[in-house]
C-alpha cells in the first residue's frame, strides 16, 4: 500500500478570486465612509466654539450641570440607601455641594475684602521696585533708542480707546450670571433626581443584553473615573491649601487662609492655576516686603511645594488610571478656555475626562493609522468578514 502525503494546506480555506473582490471592495466602501466621518468630525471641532460661544447661556449650565450630575450621584445614592427618599438625597446633596463651595469663597473673599483698603499702597511700591529695577537697566532703553535714531525710526502715536470700568462691568455682567447659576442649579436638582430613571433607560430599554451590559459599563466608567478625579483632586488641592495657609503665616504674609484658599481654588486649573497663583504672591510680596529679595521668598516657597506635588504627590496618589497626556490638557484647557472663559478653563480636565472614558469603550479612532492606509477604528469588521467567506468555502 502507497501511502499518501498528507498536504499542509489542504486544511486552510480557500478565497475565491469573488471573495476577495467583495473584500477589497467592502475594505474601500468602508475606508470612505471613515473619511467622511473623519472630515465631519473635523468640522465640528471647528465649528464648535462658534456654537458653544454663542449659545453659552444654554450649554454652559447644561455642561456644567452633566459634570455635577455626575459628581454628587454617588453622594445621593448614599443619602437614599439609608432612607431618605429620593427628593431628599438629591437636594441634600447639592445642598452639601453648594456648602463647601461658599466655605471656600468665605476663606478667600472676607480677608480679600479686608486687604482691598491697602490695595493702594501695595500697587504703588510695586512700582516704585520696578522703577528702581528699569533704573538699573536705564542704558538698555538708551541703547534702544540711539539705535531707533541710526535706523531712522519715527515715533509712534498711541491711541488709547475707552472702555468701561471694571465696577461697570461688574455691574453688567452680575444679573446674567446670577442667572446661569441658578438654571445650572436646578437642571443639576433635576438631573441628580431623576438618574435612577436615566439608569433603567440606559439598561434596559437596548435591543440586547450584550448593549445593555455596555451601557453599563459605560455609565460606571465614566462615573467613577470623573468623581473619583474631582474628589482626589480636590483632597489633593485642600492639602495644598492648607501648607501654603500654614507657609503664609510662618513667613508672616498677610491674610494666610485667603492665600491658601486661593491656592486651593486655582491649582483645579492645570498649568495655568499655578502660574497666576505664583504671580500673585510674587506682586503681594514685592509689594509688602522690605526688599525684592524678601518679597520672592513666598513664591519661591510656592513654586519648591507646587513642584514636589505637581511631580511627586499627585501622580503618586492619582496613578496610571488618570494619567493623561499634557498636550491633550493643555489643548483641552486652551480650547474650553476660549469658549467660556475661566469656567472653561475649571471644565475643562472633567470633560476632557468624560471624553476619554467613552473613547475607551466606544473605540478611538487611528488617527495616524488611518493616514497610513490603516482602518480608522479597527480592523474588526474585516475580520468577521473574513470568517464568513472564509466559512463557507471551508
Amino acid at each position: 500500500m502507497t501511502s499518501e502525503t498528507p498536504d499542509p494546506n489542504a486544511s486552510e480555506p480557500s478565497v475565491t478570486p469573488a471573495s476577495s473582490r467583495r473584500l477589497a471592495f467592502a475594505e474601500q466602501e468602508v475606508r470612505l465612509v471613515s473619511a467622511l466621518v473623519l472630515l465631519i468630525g473635523i468640522g465640528l471641532f471647528l465649528a464648535l466654539p462658534f456654537v458653544l460661544s454663542i449659545g453659552s447661556v444654554v450649554f454652559l449650565p447644561l455642561v456644567t450641570a452633566i459634570l455635577l450630575t455626575i459628581l454628587l450621584s454617588p453622594l445621593a445614592d448614599r443619602m437614599a440607601r439609608i432612607g431618605l427618599p429620593n427628593v431628599l438625597a438629591s437636594l441634600g446633596s447639592l445642598l452639601a455641594f453648594l456648602a463647601v463651595v461658599l466655605l471656600a469663597l468665605a476663606l478667600v473673599l472676607q480677608p480679600a475684602l479686608a486687604l482691598f483698603d491697602t490695595l493702594p499702597a501695595i500697587t504703588e511700591q510695586v512700582g516704585a521696585r520696578f522703577a528702581e529695577l528699569r533704573d538699573q537697566f536705564e542704558w538698555l532703553a538708551i541703547i534702544n533708542r540711539e539705535l531707533g535714531e541710526l535706523l531712522g525710526e519715527s515715533g509712534t502715536r498711541e491711541v488709547v480707546l475707552a472702555t468701561p470700568t471694571l465696577l461697570e462691568q461688574i455691574a453688567w455682567s452680575t444679573p446674567s450670571v446670577l442667572i446661569e447659576v441658578l438654571i445650572t442649579l436646578l437642571m443639576t436638582f433635576f438631573m441628580i433626581e431623576a438618574r435612577v430613571r436615566l439608569r433603567r433607560h440606559l439598561l434596559f430599554d437596548r435591543s440586547s443584553f450584550g448593549s445593555s451590559v455596555k451601557a453599563a459599563r459605560v455609565l460606571r466608567e465614566v462615573q467613577d473615573r470623573v468623581a473619583a478625579y474631582i474628589l482626589t483632586v480636590g483632597f489633593i488641592n485642600a492639602c495644598v491649601g492648607v501648607v501654603v495657609a500654614l507657609g503664609a503665616w510662618a513667613l508672616g504674609v498677610e491674610a494666610p487662609i485667603m492665600w491658601g484658599g486661593l491656592a486651593a481654588i486655582l491649582n483645579f486649573v492645570p498649568y495655568i492655576g499655578p502660574i497666576a497663583m505664583a504671580a500673585l504672591l510674587g506682586m503681594f510680596g514685592i509689594g509688602t516686603a522690605d526688599t525684592v529679595f524678601l518679597g520672592l521668598v513666598p513664591v519661591t516657597a510656592y513654586i519648591v511645594l507646587h513642584t514636589v506635588e505637581a511631580n511627586v504627590v499627585t501622580p503618586s496618589i492619582l496613578g496610571a488610571r488618570f494619567t493623561m497626556n499634557p498636550v491633550m490638557i493643555l489643548l483641552a484647557l486652551s480650547y474650553f478656555t476660549w469658549i467660556w472663559g475661566v469656567p472653561g478653563a475649571l471644565l475643562s480636565v472633567p470633560i476632557l475626562l468624560t471624553l476619554t472614558a467613552l473613547f475607551d469603550h466606544i473605540g478611538r479612532p487611528n488617527l495616524i493609522g488611518f493616514v497610513f492606509g490603516e482602518p480608522l477604528f479597527g480592523s474588526e469588521l474585516f475580520n468577521r468578514g473574513l470568517e464568513e467567506e472564509a466559512g463557507p468555502a471551508g
